[in-house]
């Protein structure tokens, strides 16, 4: 049976966007291996993946260009048959090239895919793909056009590190984001959480630099029955509480993937970005929810920016708590 290498080295959602091809791949090849290159940091979302044979980390924080030469020798000695890359970067143009792989595809973004042996279009702007469809096209020629879903797959020793927080019905909440404009402002974090009646439990998620942000927020809203989590759980214990929660709160970021990959109720907020771009959640019940204001400036970009070009930041400040409400 032939053997795969799919590339991805971005952040954490954009790995969880690639877990479509994880599950299409082992459905049409079941006895194939499947290999998986991430960046360093992310290889925990992979912990006792079922359906993948090896994880391979680049390590980008030190010693760049030597752990480059190392991976690459890693690559090289596996012999894959097929290399997929869905990063656009050069670096992993340059892997998937000189992999030796017998069948090579990527996405034309890549500068080095003119030397792929397949090349797609991967268009934001047209508005009518989800990016895990995009990403899908990829192998199209090795299985078929169907949609397959994000996931993955906490272990027993998830759900139980996290079934202290379960003996009473609750909410999650992920107020951060890496970029400004892709987060709900703190104050109508805070806003809306006194909306909140207080017969929930609150969870605070997120990694240990929210946790600033998530006490203040505790602090101020004065929510009665509210505990700052973030730094405390892992990628798949977060997936796990988050799977059984009334709802999951989340911005346009990570969280909101990850409540895809388990399929749980979530809320997704998008400020600056649209869901139009393909990054929406995927679950059954899920809803975005949006400004009800025409604004000219958005989307401002495709991806978050430090601060509101019109110094307004209307599409975030103009979303009411009773848009979220309702969801409880």
């Amino acid at each position: 049976m032939p053997s795969f290498l799919i590339i991805q080295t971005a952040s954490i959602g954009d790995v969880i966007l690639t877990t479509p091809l994880i599950e299409k791949l082992h459905h049409f090849y079941p006895e194939s291996r499947i290999d998986f290159l991430l960046k360093k940091g992310n290889e925990s979302l992979f912990k006792g993946h079922p359906n993948l044979h090896r994880i391979i980390v680049w390590d980008k924080t030190q010693d760049k260009y030597k752990n480059f030469r190392n991976v690459l020798h890693k690559i090289r000695d596996q012999k894959y048959d097929h290399v997929i890359n869905i990063q656009r970067f050069a670096s992993s143009g340059i892997l998937t090239v000189l992999s030796g792989a017998g069948q090579t595809s990527g996405f034309g973004k890549n500068p080095f895919s003119w030397f792929f042996g397949k090349r797609l279009k991967h268009s934001i702007r047209n508005g009518n793909r989800h990016e895990t469809e995009r990403n899908l096209s990829l192998i199209n020629h090795l299985t078929d056009d169907s949609h397959y879903p994000s996931r993955l797959y906490p272990a027993v020793r998830d759900h139980a590190a996290v079934s202290q927080y379960k003996t009473e019905q609750y909410i999650c909440i992920a107020p951060a984001s890496l970029w400004y404009t892709k987060q709900y402002p703190r104050e109508k974090w805070i806003e809306f959480i006194k909306g909140i009646e207080d017969n929930y439990r609150i969870y605070f998620l997120g990694a240990q630099d929210d946790v600033r942000l998530c006490d203040s927020i505790i602090t101020e809203s004065k929510y009665p029955n509210a505990l700052n989590l973030a730094g405390r759980l892992s990628f798949l214990q977060t997936a796990a509480l988050m799977q059984d929660a009334r709802m999951n709160f989340v911005n346009d970021s990570a969280p909101l993937h990850l409540a895809s990959s388990v399929n749980a109720p979530v809320t997704a907020i998008f400020c600056s970005t649209i869901p139009e771009f393909g990054f929406g959640p995927l679950s059954d019940d899920a809803v975005v929810i949006q400004t009800n204001r025409e604004l000219s400036c958005r989307p401002c970009g495709l991806h978050g920016l430090k601060a509101c070009p019109e110094k307004h930041f209307d599409c975030a400040y103009t979303i009411d708590k009773e848009q979220l409400l309702v969801r409880l």
